[in-house]
C-alpha cells in the first residue's frame, strides 16, 4: 500500500460520523416510574415509549422499570439527573422539600376541577420548566392524578373523625393537613400503602381513586369519601445530555410524542376517576361524596394551607397564585 492511500485511510478513521450515521446510533435508555403497570400513567409511559420506538424506527428504545422496582419515588429525579436512567416519572408535590413551587398542586381544595387544574398547569409550568432545566432535566410532559378522597373504616362525617388517626401522608402539603386536624402523619409511598395498612402503621388516608385500586383499598378500608381534596400532577421527564446526544430529528419525535402523552393522560385521568370510584364500589367500599359540614372544614383548611404556602413560596410563588386566580376569573 503506498503512503498516499495509507494516508487517505487513516485520515478517514479518523474522521467523526456524518450526521446521517451518527442519526442511525441507537439511544438504549432507562426509565423509572413508581407506579404498577396498571395504573393509567404507567399504562400511558408505555404507549408513550411505544410511540417514540416506531416514530424514530426504534433508534430510541426504553426500558421501563415500573412500580420503583429500581428506583424508589424519592430517588427517581436524581438518578435522572446523574444518568443512572435517562428518563423518569415522579409526582412533583414529592419533591416538596426540594422545592416549594413543586407543591403548589397539593394544596387542599385549590383547584376544584380539571379545568382548573389545567388552569395552573398553564401559570405554574414555565417555573416548573426552569427547574428542571438548571438542574440538567428537560420536562416532557405533565398530567394529573383523579381528585381525591379519604379511606377510613368509619363514616367521615366531619373532619373530626380524622383526629388522632394515624393518617398516610406523602409529601410535605398532605404532611401539613394531616396536622392541622390533629391526625398524626406518617409518610408512606404508594408502593407501601397495603403493608402499611396490614401492619397497623396507618388507619387512614387521602388520596385519588386510582391509588385506591392499586393498593386493593378493600382490603384494608371500608369508606371512600371523595373531597376533591387535590388534582396533584406527575411529571415525566429525561435527562438533557441524553436528549442532545440524539439527532435533531429523534429530538424532535421524542417532543412529539411527549406532547401527544400529555394529551392522552389528561384524557385517562378524567376517565381512571370515574372507573376507579365504580371499582372501589364493586369491591365492596361505601363511597360517597363529602357532606356540607367536610366541604366547610376544608374550604378553611385550604385558606389557611395557601397563606401558609404563600408564606415560603416566595414571589414565584405569589405570581403563580396571582396568574391563576386571574385566569379563573
Amino acid at each position: 500500500m503506498n503512503t498516499t492511500r495509507r494516508s487517505i485511510l487513516a485520515a478517514a478513521a479518523a474522521a467523526p460520523l456524518l450526521p446521517g450515521a451518527a442519526a442511525l446510533a441507537q439511544a438504549r435508555w432507562q426509565m423509572a416510574t413508581p407506579y404498577p403497570e396498571g395504573n393509567f400513567h404507567t399504562r400511558n409511559v408505555i404507549a408513550f415509549l411505544e410511540e417514540l420506538r416506531t416514530a424514530t424506527s426504534g433508534r430510541i428504545n426504553v426500558q421501563l422499570h415500573p412500580n420503583a422496582s429500581l428506583l424508589p419515588m424519592a430517588q427517581i429525579k436524581r438518578g435522572t439527573q446523574t444518568g443512572q436512567v435517562q428518563m423518569g416519572e415522579i409526582l412533583l408535590s414529592a419533591y416538596g422539600n426540594e422545592d416549594v413551587i413543586f407543591e403548589v398542586d397539593s394544596i387542599p381544595q385549590l383547584v376544584p376541577t380539571y379545568e382548573a387544574s389545567r388552569r395552573l398547569n398553564e401559570v405554574s409550568r414555565p417555573f416548573i420548566q426552569q427547574r428542571f432545566e438548571r438542574q440538567g432535566l428537560e420536562l416532557l410532559y405533565i398530567v394529573p392524578w383523579p381528585s381525591s378522597g379519604f379511606y377510613t373504616n368509619v363514616p367521615v362525617e366531619s373532619l373530626e373523625v380524622l383526629r388522632g388517626t394515624r393518617f398516610r401522608t406523602f409529601n410535605v402539603m398532605t404532611n401539613r393537613f394531616a396536622t392541622l386536624i390533629g391526625a398524626n402523619p406518617v409518610l408512606i409511598q404508594a408502593a407501601e400503602v397495603p403493608q402499611a395498612f396490614a401492619t397497623g402503621v396507618v388507619n387512614a388516608m387521602v388520596t385519588s381513586a386510582a391509588t385506591g385500586v392499586d393498593s386493593s383499598a378493600w382490603d384494608f378500608a371500608r369508606y371512600f369519601t371523595h373531597v376533591g381534596f387535590t388534582y396533584t400532577r406527575n411529571a415525566v421527564f429525561a435527562n438533557r445530555r441524553a436528549i442532545a446526544a440524539l439527532s435533531a430529528a429523534d429530538q424532535a419525535a421524542l417532543r412529539a410524542a411527549a406532547r401527544t402523552a400529555e394529551e392522552r393522560g389528561w384524557r385517562m385521568s378524567e376517565e381512571a376517576r370515574t372507573a376507579t370510584t365504580r371499582t372501589l364500589g364493586e369491591r365492596g367500599m361505601i363511597t360517597s361524596e363529602g357532606n356540607p359540614a367536610v366541604m366547610e372544614a376544608m374550604a378553611r383548611v385550604s385558606e389557611q394551607m395557601v397563606e401558609e404556602w404563600l408564606t415560603r413560596a416566595g414571589d414565584d410563588g405569589r405570581r403563580i397564585i396571582e396568574a391563576y386566580r386571574a385566569a379563573r376569573g
